[in-house]
């Protein structure tokens, strides 16, 4: 297995966030990737590459050109705001909500920046373009491999991706690493790429990128959006539209739900992906599935992560994992990387 390792990750490093009503320090912090590169190293997983550097050409596939040109330069107009602004993260303050415009791009940076969010808690830093960038090729380089013939690759990167739509960020996302990745694999000539979503929270932004389409297929087992965050997406009545009806598959699941009970949905996710006829497989890959992890709600334990790559294996697809969400931090490199082995293992 090749694991595409983002170099640059680090340069995106919020200071605070809000959360729950507080600004809180960031649970999605640089030390969770330093700990799964441990791992994987540790256990010889497989080859560590940091992918070069390309054009923006595959990133604006999936992400419209005036929310690419946002990111490039916000930082930049966040500090001409300000000065003091370089010692602070830009944090969103003003949203769009029904019944006000989208169309029109203000002069304003911050109704600009709320144009293009939709949550108070990923704060946008000096590094956050260069890192998530630098994640999208690292996205780029796991569809690559996969179309070169290997069985499986990993995107170790954050900022993670999920939450991240085509003109929006929220949830700790910015550019979205497994749409990006799986929009490469289907201009590479897959006619038929799925989509799963393991993470504990619903990859709303991957939905909407993909729910008007028939060519990826989006399947997510994830919390219920009743009580856990997007909130706004995830219910299971939601299976796409237009060409895209009968192509997304959501699989909520209630807080506290055991790794039984989990297990099951991830089957029926499966089985959907296999009926589909996917050609490729890509893998939000989130731990915070896990029982400890401080901003989720799931009852899975350590050694569950290796069932989990054996199940994911056993649908005998082309896989490229993209690393998202877990926040219990110094569990986060063991269960990550017990998934890829119990991937490596079963695939053989």
């Amino acid at each position: 297995m090749i694991t595409f390792f983002n170099d640059q990750h680090a340069l995106h490093h919020g200071k605070m966030e809000m959360f729950r009503g507080e600004l809180v320090p960031c649970f999605e912090i640089p030390a969770r990737l330093d700990h799964v590169l441990n791992e994987v190293k540790a256990r010889k997983l497989g080859v560590i590459e940091t992918p070069p550097s390309s054009g923006d050409e595959a990133i604006t596939r999936v992400h419209s050109q005036r929310y690419v040109d946002f990111l490039t330069g916000a930082w930049d107009e966040w500090v001409a705001l300000d000065p003091s602004n370089a010692q602070r993260d830009a944090i969103p303050s003003y949203w769009p909500i029904r019944t006000f415009r989208s169309d029109v791009l203000p002069a304003s940076f911050p109704a600009r920046m709320g144009l293009f969010s939709y949550d108070a808690g990923s704060p946008l830093t000096s590094g956050t373009w260069t890192a998530a960038r630098a994640g999208a090729h690292c996205a780029l380089g796991a569809a690559s491999a996969i179309t070169q013939g290997q069985r499986a690759s990993f995107a170790l990167t954050r900022p993670p991706g999920h939450h991240a739509g085509a003109d929006f960020f929220g949830g700790y996302c910015f550019l979205n690493n497994a749409a990006i990745a799986a929009q490469a694999l289907r201009d590479a000539g897959m006619e038929r790429v799925a989509i799963l979503d393991i993470d504990f929270h619903h990859g709303n932004g991957t939905q909407a990128i993909f729910y008007d389409r028939a060519d990826v297929f989006f399947a997510s087992v994830h919390g219920d959006p009743h009580t856990e965050y997007p909130y706004y997406l995830g219910y299971a009545d939601e299976r796409g539209e237009g060409a895209g009806l009968g192509f997304n598959l959501n699989l909520p699941l209630p807080r506290g739900a055991s790794f039984a009970l989990w297990r099951e949905a991830l089957a029926k996710a499966l089985q959907a992906i296999a009926a589909f006829k996917a050609q490729a497989l890509v893998v939000s890959l989130g731990v915070d599935t896990f029982a400890g992890d401080p901003v989720a709600g799931f009852g899975l334990q350590s050694p569950d992560y290796f069932r989990v790559g054996e199940d994911l294996a056993a649908a005998g697809l082309p896989t490229a994992f993209v690393f998202e969400g877990g926040y219990a931090v110094a569990e986060i490199g063991v269960n990550a990387v017990n998934v890829l082995e119990g991937f490596q293992q079963r695939a053989g």
